[in-house]
């Protein structure tokens, strides 16, 4: 599909992203580019074509493969972004990573790790797809700084191809938010596609995306990065332009060359990077250090249990979903986690509060769980207690609950002869 082919495809698409702005029709369009409006006393001003190297700090770089374009934008360590202190960046500990990866990920200096986002011509991926634009945050004594590798034409691909290669080299660790299913992927095509050989295998890739799920998802209705910069870090990102503009707005540029046009472009990824560091600095910690943390709500105590507890890190999940039910969640949350708990203090030994917990579950009314806590009442009185009939009250409240089920009627007729009762229900 050549550009013309690809610009028409694409604003079939802008036409549909326009109806996100139903209120205010014009509103996508001024946030991708500027307008200047005609009045009677003042005629419009045409923009004139302005190239990226003159338009934009940084430089045009030339290798044995082409020419490309390079900027650096820094963070100085006394800055802040958002709630964050750029300067605690340097601080993290070296092991920091291991705690969400399973150790996977090993231990290496802050400074060895880069920080990779790219913004693409689409998402579907495949030889068709181009990923432009390629930041690189890492981290310095200095600050925090992006090194973002531009091309400002197809032919300028293989150069900067091969400068991504040569700058990946002083980092041990690649740190990605869904860079493991979309970014890494996508630049080995194009790795393959210029011929030559991706630099990632001498790279420990840490997708940062999973564990934030982990932590976030049951709180947030999005764990989108841009949304997690907003609720976490506090950041409220203004006149950035929208994700699915972007593949449009660089077609533009390739036709008119105009350089204003992906100015908003490289600012959205450098926001990326600079977020995507700011929460490695914090998503890890709730992993590593869970008593230490300061959690902001109960649901993502609940997230960090369910993780260690398939981790097989039981009674530390035990205390977190102890901790989140005393901070309080909304029922549907509180009557699983209720549940999580009870079947994890039954595994670990801690039979009483187990029954403690279910004898809770079976009082609140109208949850799926209702039923399961009946059951496990009723396997504990026949089984610990020899209180046949308590345990056979517990199954006729199940079979209430939920209909008759072969294995509750087979229980409830067991228990009526051991009980010796003539009843059922």
């Amino acid at each position: 599909m050549d550009i013309h082919e690809q610009l028409s495809a694409l604003r079939k698409r802008v036409a549909r992203i326009d109806a996100k702005y139903a209120a205010d029709p014009g509103q996508a369009a001024r946030r991708a580019f500027p307008v200047v409006h005609q009045t009677a006393a003042r005629p419009a001003v045409e923009v004139p074509q302005t190239f990226v190297e003159e338009y934009l700090s940084g430089e045009v770089v030339e290798n044995e493969l082409g020419k490309h374009f390079q900027s650096v934008k820094r963070y100085e360590r006394h800055r802040r972004y958002g709630s964050f202190d750029i300067a605690d960046l340097a601080d993290l500990p070296h092991d920091l990573l291991e705690a969400i990866t399973q150790g996977e990920s090993g231990s290496a200096c802050p400074t060895r790790w880069a920080f990779l986002d790219t913004e693409t011509t689409g998402l579907a991926g495949g030889s068709g797809t181009y990923a432009f634009l390629i930041g690189v945050g890492s981290i310095g004594p200095d600050g925090f700084s992006v090194r973002q590798f531009f091309m400002r034409n197809y032919d300028e691909e293989p150069s900067m191809m091969l400068a991504l290669t040569e700058h990946l080299q002083q980092f041990d660790i690649l740190v990605t938010y869904n860079g493991k299913s979309y970014d890494q992927p996508l630049l080995e095509t194009r790795y393959r596609m210029s011929r030559l050989r991706p630099p990632f295998a001498s790279l420990r890739h840490v997708d940062l995306l999973y564990a934030s799920r982990r932590l976030w998802k049951l709180r947030f209705e999005s764990c989108r990065l841009v949304e997690l910069e907003n609720k976490i870090l506090g950041i409220e990102r203004e006149g950035d332009l929208p994700g699915e503009l972007i593949p449009y707005v660089y077609f533009e540029y390739v036709r008119t060359q105009e350089a204003f046009r992906v100015v908003p472009i490289l600012h959205h990824n450098v926001c990326d990077i600079v977020a995507l560091a700011c929460l490695t600095a914090i998503v890890p910690f709730a992993f590593k250090n869970p008593e230490e943390y300061r959690f902001g709500h109960g649901a993502e105590m609940v997230g960090l249990a369910r993780w260690m507890r398939q981790a097989g890190q039981e009674e530390q999940a035990a205390a977190l979903f102890r901790n989140a039910l005393k901070r309080g969640l909304r029922q549907d949350l509180q009557v699983r986690a209720m549940w999580d708990l009870a079947l994890l203090e039954k595994k670990t030994g801690n039979l009483e509060s187990a029954i403690a917990v279910l004898r809770e579950l079976v009082e609140i009314p109208d949850h799926p769980h209702r039923p399961s806590a009946y059951e496990e009442l009723a396997k504990h009185f026949e089984h610990r207690e020899k209180n046949y009939a308590q345990a056979l009250h517990m199954t006729q409240c199940a079979l209430a609950y939920c209909g008759e089920t072969p294995e509750l009627i087979k229980r409830a007729e067991r228990l009526m002869k051991k009980s010796g009762s003539r009843r059922l229900l």
